[in-house]
């Protein structure tokens, strides 16, 4: 093989159709419009209409609820904890915190923090930093010698409520 005979596999590379140059071209005078109408013309906006009945998707219910307030924890189990431990991708020295987590690759997300969830083995003795752990965690992670530090972290809307307050404090006083 040589490089002037290096070439796509067939059906690789597929070029666009340039509509409306010609009859000839197969996609010419209409560019497969089809005649008249508003389909025929750009700037058509008639998905899910259907013919002023009411379409389909409005006349569905709603379902379920979307809490705007909910925190955002990047949830994770002991047992993947445990595992990063035994391959040595996670370093046991000081804190576990949601950087060093992250950094293992095994929190994702998690804007509000870390959650730590009791599934799985585990036998390191650690100390946590995390926003959140369930019961079944702390019971484990404690029984192993460990400890758990739940940490309040306080969001980026309550920080600046907080300082909009502080400033009309001081102009007050």
């Amino acid at each position: 093989m040589r490089l002037n005979e290096i070439k796509d596999n067939a059906g690789a590379r597929k070029g666009r159709m340039r509509v409306g140059r010609g009859i000839g071209s197969g996609k010419g005078k209409t560019s497969g419009r089809g005649q008249k109408g508003q389909t025929s013309r750009s700037g058509v906006s008639i998905a899910g209409f259907e013919g002023g009945q009411m379409p389909l998707h409005m006349r569905l219910p709603k379902r379920g609820f979307n809490n705007i307030f909910a925190k955002d924890y990047a949830e994770v189990n002991l047992g993947a904890v445990q595992k990063l431990i035994d391959t040595k991708a996670l370093d046991t020295k000081g804190t576990i915190d949601h950087a060093a987590l992250k950094a293992a690759g095994i929190a994702r997300g998690g804007k509000d923090g870390v959650r730590l969830l009791g599934k799985g083995e585990f036998s390191a003795k650690l100390k946590f930093l995390v926003a959140g752990v369930s019961k079944g965690a702390r019971e484990t992670i404690e029984k192993a010698g460990g400890s758990v530090e739940v940490i309040e972290l306080v969001s980026a809307a309550d920080k600046a409520k907080a300082k909009k307050n502080s400033v009309k404090k001081r102009k007050n006083a």
